[in-house]
């Protein structure tokens, strides 16, 4: 076992070749955190999102259920559900929709949002953001509610950044869903 104090969270541990048994007991251990392992073998021990943060989320997560639950051939979920990737990482976004082929076939999702925190490091949220695309996510964006900013990733795609934007539309595997910003900078 492994004991990290609070005050150091996040943290990130190097634990290459962790089983699913192994991240699971990790996970049964800290089980009021967030825990996510990347291909590398790094194990990222982070700690409960602020209200804000939280409130931000649950707010882009309810826009995008709405819009699901309309269309009747997907899931969505929060900053709750991890996904295995084809790598062998184990990551979570903030929200995201699959498709319900996808999801019986137990395949990452076509789409996530990831909203950075005051805890989270934009190098790190950027990197997990291009892991997401190389391993089949369709479209992605990675929302900086500090700059009121969202970055948009597609595959063999240049990055796209909109700024000063009340929303933005969704395309693709969520043409149709349109993300009104307002509603999220100002909870």
């Amino acid at each position: 076992m492994v004991t990290v104090e609070e005050t150091y969270l996040p943290v990130t541990l190097n634990a290459p070749g962790l089983t699913d048994a192994q991240f699971q007991e990790f996970c049964e251990q800290y089980s009021d955190y967030f825990l996510e392992y990347t291909s590398e073998g790094e194990l990222i021990i982070m700690p409960p999102t602020d209200p804000e943060t939280s409130s931000q989320n649950a707010e882009i997560t309810t826009q995008l259920r709405v819009w699901s639950k309309a269309r009747r051939d997907g899931k969505v979920t929060d900053g709750t559900g991890g996904f295995t990737l084809p790598n062998g990482a184990r990551r979570s976004p903030d929200a995201a929709w699959i498709s319900r082929v996808r999801l019986g076939a137990g395949r990452c999702p076509e789409f996530i949002i990831e909203l950075l925190s005051p805890f989270d490091r934009p190098q790190k949220a950027h990197a997990k953001m291009l892991e997401w695309i190389a391993n089949g996510v369709e479209l992605g964006w990675l929302i900086d509610p500090r700059k009121r900013a969202v970055t948009i990733y597609r595959p063999n795609r240049e990055l796209e950044v909109l700024t000063g934007v009340a929303e933005v539309a969704g395309e693709g595997p969520v043409e149709g869903f349109t993300l009104d910003l307002p509603s999220v900078w100002n909870v």
